[in-house]
């Protein structure tokens, strides 16, 4: 009978650990994260679009992860494209100081109003100083933003809350898709 038993609980236990087999969810490509964030971009402000045109390339980071307390940082990877054609991947990161603390996620598009600012993406060398601001994803924001050293930078809101008065500025990695 102890036999029995021990080979019913041997049995059992090969069910439960061998159980029904749950696949992972498909994530979502890069590229497809891109394309979703872009267009959440386009209906939150209808003159994007005309914007996007007129620009020389544009990056676009589906999801920045920003937290801090005192110190704090940002990272997010997006890709990068020259008059519409995907040219690479980007990495973004923050380091900032002051007084902040919380965590969020948002979405970032940044437009390059000519070929100067562009490369100085593609050559890793673009940072972005405090005095640059971020405009809002908002109806008709678009139309009325202004460009400052060739950049223009739009973001969206995903989750989280954060308070901060902060110094620091964001930095741009390329790594560009050709072999």
């Amino acid at each position: 009978m102890t036999t029995t038993l021990r080979w019913l609980a041997l049995a059992g236990a090969a069910l439960v650990l061998n159980g029904p087999v749950a696949w992972p969810k498909d994530e979502p490509t890069l590229s497809e994260q891109v394309g979703t964030a872009l267009a959440s971009f386009q209906r939150a402000d209808s003159t994007l679009a005309e914007r996007l045109t007129g620009a020389v390339g544009y990056a676009v980071f589906p999801s920045v992860g920003k937290g801090g307390l005192v110190f704090g940082g940002a990272r997010g990877t997006g890709q990068a494209f020259e008059q519409g054609r995907l040219i690479g991947e980007v990495v973004l990161t923050q380091v900032t100081f002051g007084l902040q603390v919380g965590g969020q996620a948002f979405a970032q598009l940044v437009l390059f109003e000519d070929s100067a600012a562009l490369d100085r993406l593609k050559e890793s060398k673009l940072e972005m100083s405090a005095q640059i601001g971020a405009v809002a994803a908002a109806e008709g924001a678009a139309k009325n933003a202004r460009y400052v050293e060739g950049v223009l930078i739009f973001t969206r809101p995903l989750t989280g809350l954060m308070a901060e008065a902060t110094v620091g500025g964001q930095r741009f990695r390329f790594r560009s898709e050709k072999p």
